[in-house]
């Protein structure tokens, strides 16, 4: 944690909390206004979703063009492992087929 100078609040790693300060208003409305231009949101519904969402502009942006967020790629050590992990997940669908 960092406890801001100024105001004396306190900010958890990851987060941003509006801490008064010129640049970070500045900063703020910038992102309202990129929210505005590419959604149909309102002022106030964009200032909503970027709080819900960590005054991260793209993830709301994401949101409401249905985007989903891209998963991690399967990382493969070896050709070999590939292809187990491949027979593994071609039974899993296999056994649920026959179950049902």
């Amino acid at each position: 944690m960092v406890v801001i100078e100024e105001t004396g609040k306190i900010e958890e790693t990851g987060k941003i909390e509006e801490t008064g300060k010129i640049e970070d208003t500045w900063k703020i409305e910038e992102k309202i206004q990129i929210i505005m231009r590419q959604t149909d949101l309102t002022e106030d519904a964009a200032r909503a979703k970027l709080t819900d969402h960590n005054y991260d502009h793209m993830k709301v942006i994401r949101e409401y063009l249905g985007i989903a967020e891209k998963k991690a790629p399967v990382r493969v050590n070896s050709v070999n492992q590939e292809i187990y992990r491949q027979f593994r997940e071609n039974l899993k669908g296999a056994g649920a087929d026959i179950v049902k």
